[in-house]
């Protein structure tokens, strides 16, 4: 889909189409596209965030909680499968899966969220020290990173859009 096309959907249209990218919420796109036209991949990115800025404590926080967790073995959607499994989370030994379960649980138990890490490429190692040194944050500086996080994988999402024009 190109800009042109995004530009011209209704809202409901334009939800259907890109509600995606901000997992399991699509009211980001729903009140980003009133900040049409875009006339850049940057500036569509640039409008959902501020969507997202302009979102209430609650929202953000159903926003968070929407991600699935690292590694899960649960069901996930289609893009968050594919974009684990690019990070090799697909393939974790016994050992690492553990790790991984019990370092997302604690941070879960920590924050009231789950761990948001944008994997497009990373390594598992580099995801498992992200989430070993952000278990030492403080909880308003590790929502701050989850919606920084989230954005990237976000920004990730578009670009596949844009990609595969």
């Amino acid at each position: 889909m190109n800009l042109a096309r995004i530009n011209a959907l209704d809202q409901p249209g334009f939800a259907d189409e890109l509600g995606w990218i901000f997992e399991h919420s699509p009211w980001v796109a729903e009140r980003a596209w009133n900040a049409r036209p875009f006339v850049s991949w940057e500036s569509l990115h640039a409008a959902m965030i501020r969507a997202v800025d302009a979102a209430t404590g609650e929202e953000q926080l159903a926003l968070i909680c929407a991600h699935p967790d690292l590694g899960a073995r649960a069901k996930m959607t289609d893009v968050s499968v594919a974009e684990q499994a690019g990070a090799g989370l697909d393939q974790l030994t016994q050992i690492e899966f553990q790790l991984l379960y019990s370092r997302n649980d604690a941070y879960k138990k920590k924050f009231g969220f789950p761990f948001i890490y944008a994997v497009k490429g990373a390594g598992k190692h580099e995801i498992l020290r992200a989430l070993e040194q952000r278990l030492n944050s403080d909880a308003a500086s590790e929502r701050k990173t989850a919606l920084q996080q989230i954005a990237r994988i976000a920004w990730f999402r578009l670009t596949s859009m844009q990609e595969s024009q």
